[in-house]
């Protein structure tokens, strides 16, 4: 995912997504700089790619929103079915340095055609 500082310059980050209702969905802490810069633009751009971040795919562009705590709630639920034991383990990791389980900022993703 590519999201975008004031300046305009694009900043890259491998995120895991989950679908719904056409509907692309990703967790991240709410102090981290795709979460800051989401509140300030909501203009992102997508791509598949690999674990290291190594796109590959078209990139499309999309609109993001912070989603409110009931589609929060469903959004997490939709990510420990898909990811099951991977996203368990990443949650413990985070309460162990300091986060807490259900503050994630959530948000949704519509392409744009």
């Amino acid at each position: 995912m590519e999201t975008f500082r004031k300046n305009g310059v694009g900043v890259r980050t491998t995120v895991w997504l989950v679908e719904d209702g056409g509907i692309l969905y990703f967790r991240t802490d709410p102090k981290s700089g795709k979460a800051k810069r989401i509140r300030l633009n909501s203009h992102v751009r997508i791509a598949r790619c690999d674990m290291g971040g190594n796109v590959k795919g078209t990139w499309v562009d999309g609109e993001a929103r912070q989603v409110d705590e009931k589609e929060s709630k469903r959004v997490r639920d939709l990510f420990r079915k898909k990811y099951g034991l991977q996203i368990r383990l990443l949650s413990g990791l985070s309460l162990l340095s300091g986060g807490h389980r259900d503050d994630s900022f959530v948000v949704g993703i519509q392409l744009v055609s």
